[in-house]
């Protein structure tokens, strides 16, 4: 199975659970960045969370593993994701 394939479907089993949640608008754009922003910032966007530095470090590693999907692909995963989260978001209205 390609990267990119694999990617999306762990990201949408970790979202996408029976809950009536609605996922946190500062989430959804941090995770959408990690396909796009590089390295230096994206560590940055991660430290106004706080998180233990082996959080940060694993997030690091999933964000190297994500930099080798081609940018045709990084977008077709935000596509998928954004239509995901909104339609979650539309069901919680």
């Amino acid at each position: 199975m390609r990267l990119s394939v694999s990617v999306l479907l762990v990201t949408l089993a970790l979202c996408c659970y029976d809950v009536k949640a609605t996922v946190c608008p500062s989430l959804a754009v941090d995770h959408t960045a990690m396909y796009f922003t590089p390295d230096e910032f994206y560590k940055i966007t991660l430290s106004k969370y706080k998180a233990p530095a082996e959080a940060v470090w694993a997030m690091m590693q999933v964000k190297q593993c994500t930099d080798e999907i081609s940018i045709v692909d990084r977008f077709r995963i935000a596509n998928a994701l954004s239509n995901v989260l909104l339609k979650c978001t539309s069901q919680d209205l």
